[in-house]
């Protein structure tokens, strides 16, 4: 079923923006990158214009230090990315990766990312939109600012393609359960998992160094993918 046909973007915020500090490679980056690589958030663009062609366009929230978005790009020339961060320290980090390594189907956005996704992109227009490691706020008092909620797949919803998917990835058990219940509940939404709801990684994701650690450690990661179909 579908819990909600309305799209309402939610007030409360899923991350609290803790700007830290920028080291002058970063710095410089933003200072000389960011004509290159940002997008301004101002309303829709047209993206085949932006990149200068047509291509599968795929989206990732809060990218971190977008080492693995930039791999990503660089081992999938044929999609276009969009990566969104609030946070300039990653976003320079980012812009910095792509001028070292040329990548030309990046580009970034420095803005709340409901608001990017709701405002500036267009309904139907996304093949894919990845959610990697984003804040569990394990409290139980702090859920209400869990990112992935009824109204954000509503979003997900609109701005996606017919079978276009939503990628989630976490560490962090509960909150991976918690995304299954809210995706499970959405008619028009069919599970890629197996009987758990969860899938293997696919090769497309990277291992982030984080990541990496955490295995290591023996530590879980569950991966939920979900594409779009006719209800």
């Amino acid at each position: 079923m579908l819990v909600s046909n309305s799209v309402t973007l939610k007030k409360i915020r899923s991350y609290i923006l803790r700007q830290g500090r920028l080291t002058s490679g970063q710095q410089y980056a933003l200072d000389n990158y960011w004509v290159r690589y940002g997008l301004e958030y101002q309303g829709a663009y047209d993206f085949e214009q932006v990149f200068g062609r047509q291509a599968p366009l795929i989206v990732e929230i809060g990218f971190g230090n977008g080492e693995a978005l930039a791999a990503m790009a660089a081992a999938n020339p044929h999609c276009n990315y969009l990566g969104i961060e609030v946070h300039r320290p990653g976003v320079g980090h980012l812009l910095m990766l792509l001028a070292k390594h040329e990548l030309t189907n990046v580009r970034v956005y420095c803005h709340d990312a409901a608001e990017i996704i709701a405002h500036d992109l267009a309904d139907e227009s996304l093949a894919g939109v990845h959610l990697f490691f984003p804040d569990p706020w394990p409290k139980k008092k702090h859920h209400k600012r869990r990112i992935v909620n009824n109204a954000f797949l509503m979003l997900m919803l609109k701005k996606l393609q017919h079978e276009g998917y939503f990628h989630a990835a976490t560490d962090w058990q509960p909150y991976a359960q918690a995304m299954l219940e809210e995706v499970s509940v959405v008619s028009q939404f069919t599970n890629c998992g197996d009987d758990s709801g969860f899938c293997v990684r696919p090769d497309y994701r990277p291992l982030t160094k984080f990541e990496q650690r955490g295995l290591r450690l023996g530590h879980g990661v569950w991966d939920l993918i979900v594409k779009k179909v006719n209800s």
